[in-house]
């Protein structure tokens, strides 16, 4: 009996011509194809001229957990599951994460066709750097959660990629304007890769001035990473060395506040050095 193995495509965020060779070939010659929704695959392969084989099943974030099992035993059967999520990449921030652990679990042989990814083309275009960038997935729903959300990302030094419904969008821009400051640069990019796709360049505060009335479609937000934050010790401990060597107070805070990315302001400097003298 040949060996099996587990498939991960990522199929087209738009456009079907986008699509790979092995993408196309792996439709037709899979022996079943888990699909996050099975009429999108089935239009996709229509799209592509190609007759899907197979068995296909669905395979989403509510079933995903039943469907392991039989999945996984198709595979140590010999057969080649081909695992596709709506658009964009398996298991990123869609279904495939308990499959491929099962999988792997078993000693099974999972592969992947690389392809198309929201995540990587949002950066790409973003202008924003990508040297170093960390995915988010979606924020949380509710407001209070969101903005504890978005504290942790006051210091992330990297770029910062996640998604959001175009309905929340709006509030969740405003809530980084409050949290993150309205200077913080972000890009949102809609309908990524399609006929109406839509780059939106600038600050935290001109965005969700722009996303105030309403945005349609799918929405990726590539957000600036922040400076550092100084620790507050350190800082008065600079600024007791500048006054030992001869500085005013409050010359030697505005010397630190401007030498320390991050730093809170020359008056908060001031009043902890002041304290530090209690």
């Amino acid at each position: 009996m040949s060996p099996g193995r587990l498939l991960l495509a990522a199929t087209p965020l738009g456009l079907p011509t986008d699509a790979s060779a092995r993408l196309i070939s792996a439709l037709g010659g899979a022996d079943v194809v888990a699909a996050e929704d099975t009429r999108r695959v089935r239009a996709l392969a229509q799209a592509l001229d190609v007759r899907i084989a197979g068995k296909v099943v669905s395979l989403f974030d509510q079933n995903e957990a039943t469907r392991v099992p039989a999945l996984v035993d198709d595979v140590r059967s010999g057969a080649t599951v081909l695992v596709v999520s709506d658009a964009g990449m398996p298991v990123i921030n869609d279904p495939g994460y308990r499959l491929v652990s099962a999988c792997v679990e078993a000693g099974l042989t999972v592969s992947c066709l690389p392809g198309p990814s929201a995540v990587t083309t949002a950066l790409a275009v973003s202008g924003l750097p990508a040297d170093r960038f960390c995915f988010e997935g979606f924020p949380p729903r509710k407001q209070s959660a969101r903005k504890t959300w978005l504290t942790g990302l006051i210091t992330e030094a990297r770029t910062a990629v996640f998604f959001e419904s175009p309905r929340r969008l709006a509030a969740c821009l405003q809530d980084a304007v409050e949290v993150l400051g309205p200077q913080r640069r972000v890009v949102v990019c809609r309908e990524l890769t399609k006929t109406h796709e839509e780059i939106k360049r600038g600050t935290l505060a001109e965005l969700a001035g722009w996303a105030a009335d309403g945005v349609l479609g799918e929405i990726t937000v590539v957000l600036e990473g922040g400076q550092p934050q100084a620790d507050l010790e350190t800082l008065v401990a600079e600024v007791h060395a500048l006054v030992d060597d001869g500085a005013r107070v409050k010359d030697a805070c505005a010397q630190v506040v401007a030498a320390n990315p991050g730093a809170p302001s020359k008056r908060e400097l001031y009043d902890a050095v002041l304290r530090s003298r209690d």
